[in-house]
């Protein structure tokens, strides 16, 4: 039987394709950019698309990226989270302030501003969970060139900000270490795949944005936070499925767009100051009124990156379950809104 050619040149783009993504993963993680397999795969295979490669990804490939990322996330969910929350309800009220203050400004200045789209301002515009952000992105009319360039350089910039400035003022920042469990049984592993893959398809079928994620996701965070599984979910499963997710991101732009990127550079440093801003008034509530360290405050309240801050967190020798914790809350915060703001704004 003769192979069919079209099927042909769909394998070798999607190997090719994958073979861009995790060059730049790779390139990215060795030169410790934050979030590398997601940051570096996207731009690297962004950069190739520009230049005329065709990119390609089969839609088997999308949906265990969606699940896999899905249950990573909620890995992450833990009953020492619950514990934060009742530690520091004040913390994380003003982090739902900031959450709030930071997304409607952004908002409204990419709407009002820059005269863009309803979705496209509102994902480009929301703090943090930039992998789930980006695949319920996916899943409207939202313009995801102009969402990637915003939330990429929005996050380049306060990891490049962030961390020189960090390093000083953590310098007397308490330090606490958090061991994590990464051993599994083969009861917990089939517990969490059945129970995620059930939740990956009531979200599929939902037709919600980001459904299928956010249906592991929660599968996943119920059985973390009701410890019947334990163990964090390997690191690299996360990877390989950053790797795919920024194929499927850079995909999305093409020769076609190669104008545009500069333009949309001045609404990105825009929402930079706008995120850095609005976080730092209720970082500085926080710390006029907890007993808590800047570090730990600076480090929970910075709009975006949980993986890159929390890393931080622990090389700098300040408490990582405080910073992590805000990031975990914030992060469902935003997965659980975005399905009904998203259908609001495209009204």
């Amino acid at each position: 039987m003769t192979p069919n050619p079209v099927h042909l040149d769909k394998i070798k783009a999607t190997l090719l394709s994958l073979l861009i993504a995790t060059a730049g993963g790779l390139t990215a993680w060795l030169i410790d950019l934050p979030i590398p397999f997601l940051l570096g795969s996207t731009i690297a295979v962004t950069s190739a698309s520009l230049s005329g490669v065709r990119i390609y990804i089969p839609d088997r490939l999308r949906g265990f990226v969606f699940f896999s990322l899905g249950i990573q996330a909620g890995s992450g969910v833990s009953p020492g989270i619950l514990d934060q929350m009742v530690l520091w309800p004040v913390s994380f009220l003003m982090l739902f302030v900031a959450l709030v203050l930071v997304t409607s400004l952004t908002y409204l200045m990419l709407r009002k501003g820059f005269g863009w789209d309803g979705p496209t301002s509102l994902f480009s515009a929301l703090p943090g969970a930039l992998s789930f952000v980006l695949v319920a992105a996916m899943g409207t009319s939202a313009n995801m060139v102009k969402i990637t360039v915003i939330q990429c350089v929005r996050l380049l910039l306060l990891i490049g900000f962030l961390a020189p400035l960090l390093a000083i003022i953590a310098r007397n920042a308490p330090h606490v270490v958090v061991e994590v469990d990464y051993d599994w049984t083969i009861q917990e592993a089939i517990i969490l795949l059945v129970c995620g893959g059930a939740g990956a398809l009531l979200g599929y079928y939902s037709r919600i944005p980001g459904g299928m994620m956010l249906g592991a996701l929660l599968a996943s965070g119920i059985l973390h936070a009701t410890s019947i599984v334990t163990a964090v979910v390997p690191r690299s499963i996360a990877d390989i499925g950053l790797i795919v997710l920024g194929v499927l991101i850079g995909s999305r732009v093409g020769a076609e767009h190669r104008t545009q990127l500069m333009r949309y550079l001045p609404a990105a440093l825009l929402a930079f100051l706008i995120g850095t801003a609005a976080s730092f008034v209720a970082a500085l509530v926080v710390w006029l009124l907890l007993d808590i360290h800047p570090a730990q405050i600076a480090l929970a309240f910075a709009p975006g990156a949980l993986e890159a801050l929390t890393v931080i967190a622990f090389s700098l020798g300040v408490d990582p379950s405080y910073v992590a914790s805000h990031h975990v809350v914030r992060f469902l915060m935003i997965a659980f809104s975005v399905p009904f703001l998203a259908r609001f704004v495209a009204r």
